[in-house]
Parts: C-alpha cells; structure tokens; sequence
C-alpha cells in the first residue's frame, strides 16, 4: 500500500501489516505509521444467507419502499414455542399496522406496490422505476393525488419517467397493463406534466428511439433498421414528424425500409407490433414516399 515516501531513506516502497496496524518501508525496514485502525470486516462469508445474517447494516435507503426502508422489520424465529411465539406474533402485526399508520403512508404504499407490478411486467430498468417513485412523490407534495385514482397516477408516473429517460414504452402498452382505462392515464398525465412543469422539451422522444424495439418484435435485419432511421430522420428534418404519433411514424419507416431492403412485412404484422391502426400506417407511409421522393417498386 503506497501512502508516500519514508522520512528515513526517501523511498516510496512502504508496505501496510494488517495485522500489526503499521506501515513499514520495504527498503530500510523503518515503521513509517503504527496503531492504524483496520476498518475491514473481521468475518468472512461463503453465500448469500451467511453474509445477510453476519452483516451488521440493513439495506440501503430506497425511494421506491413507501418508508424508504428506514423503519424496522420483525423477523420470525421458527425455534420459538408457546407463549413468546403469540408474543412475537402479535408484535410483528402491529409493527406492520404502524409503518401505515395514516391515509398518506397507505396511500404511498398502495403506489408503490402498484409501480413494481408495472415496472416488473413491463421489465423496465431499476432507474426508470426510481424516477417514476419520485415524480408520484412529488405530485403527493403538491396534492395532485386528490379526486384522481391511484392507479391512473402511478401509471401516468411510470409513462412520464419513461419519456423523460428515453425508454420506448407506448401509452398502449402502459394501459395494458395498469387497471384503468387509457383516456384516464392520459389526462393524469396532461395534468401531472403541467403541475409538475414537465415540459415538451423535457418530455420529447424521437421516433427513432422505437425503432429496435419494433424491429426485434418484426424480426428485421441491421440493414432495415438503418434504413428506417435514416428515414425518419429526414423526415424530421424536413418537419414532416411535428404532430403526429412516434409509433405510426415508425411503423410506417420499418414498413417502407423492409419493402427497400427485401425483407417485406404486411402492413397488418407492422401496425399489430406498433399498435396502431392499419390505416394510420397506411396514411403515414403515402405522406413519407410522397414527401421523400421514393421510389417503391
């Protein structure tokens, strides 16, 4: 261990001891610093189970548990009979009964709970969930949550996080999975991103970021990908993307590029991928070979 040079000889080889608490020059032999205090685990731990029970921290804080973890959980011991296994019994019920002691904790772990199964079935990464957390956090603050059901909230926490990280999930894909209707998650969200001053800026996400995501549902090649990209982002730069959805956009650039490339897909295959309509594909694809000037044989 370098910690510098030894006042004796000047050279820089000193060794650290654990087990004495002194640093000696390797060269010279003098003790350069004694009596260090060893901050390292005295115990040693060969799996999971033995290092949870011989460590002495809990887990850390976690904005996404309604008490951010901080509160204590009594265990159950199996070794424990009769009267003390009532006892503890009884303990642990009104310890859980504490940690939701008012409307705003249950409230905040209803959320929460709610936000793991959306988060899980839709296998988004452990940031994205994070910042959902804390954007439904914040809207309790402001009291955004009153006359709006939980889960329209939580599931309109999880689109905003989602657009505001980049991660291509749609609305649609959302409201499958959460328990209400999709015309509610959507004005949840109008009336979160306003209130909470998500701006379009903020929230902008470029069709492009689809693109892989339906592909590897079509199964299509690097070369289609590519080409699709390409397209959309002329298309972009030509002001041709303001206003319309990213979805049918993409649909319509994969379908384009797969018919370019060779490897034809319906307009059916794509439209169900990108859920949405065959129509909107149709739609999307005439105003790009018009306004692009290609040329599909």
């Amino acid at each position: 261990m370098d910690v510098g040079k030894c006042p004796s000889c000047g050279s820089s080889k000193l060794i650290y001891d654990y087990e004495r608490g002194e640093i000696f020059c390797a060269v010279c032999g003098s003790i350069v610093t004694q009596d260090i205090v060893d901050l390292r685990q005295e115990w040693r731990a060969f799996d999971a189970s033995q290092r949870e029970k011989r460590s002495r921290t809990g887990a850390p804080e976690s904005i996404l548990l309604h008490d951010k973890g901080l509160s204590t959980d009594i265990g159950s011991d199996r070794n424990i009979t009769g009267l003390m296994r009532e006892k503890m019994y009884r303990l642990r019920k009104w310890q859980s009964r504490l940690r939701v002691s008012d409307a705003a904790e249950r409230n905040l772990a209803f959320a929460l709970s709610e936000l793991d199964r959306i988060a899980s079935q839709l296998k988004l990464p452990r940031h994205v969930e994070e910042e959902a957390a804390r954007l439904y956090r914040e809207a309790i603050r402001k009291g955004l949550i009153r006359g709006r059901s939980i889960e329209s909230v939580i599931a309109a926490c999880v689109y905003a996080a989602c657009r505001l990280l980049k991660i291509p999930r749609t609305l649609d894909e959302i409201a499958d999975i959460a328990r209400v209707d999709k015309k509610e998650i959507a004005r949840s969200f109008r009336f979160i991103a306003r209130n909470l001053n998500l701006t379009p800026k903020k929230l902008f996400v470029k069709p492009t970021d689809y693109v892989n995501k339906f592909a590897d549902e079509l199964g299509l090649s690097e070369k289609v990908r590519r080409r699709a990209i390409e397209l959309l982002e002329e298309a972009y730069n030509r002001g041709l993307t303001s206003g319309k959805s990213p979805a049918g956009l993409v649909a319509a650039a994969l379908y384009i590029a797969s018919l370019l490339e060779g490897e034809k897909r319906t307009q059916r295959e794509v439209a169900e991928v990108a859920r949405v309509t065959e129509v909107t594909v149709r739609n999307r694809y005439k105003e790009l070979v018009e306004k692009l000037g290609l040329s599909i044989v």
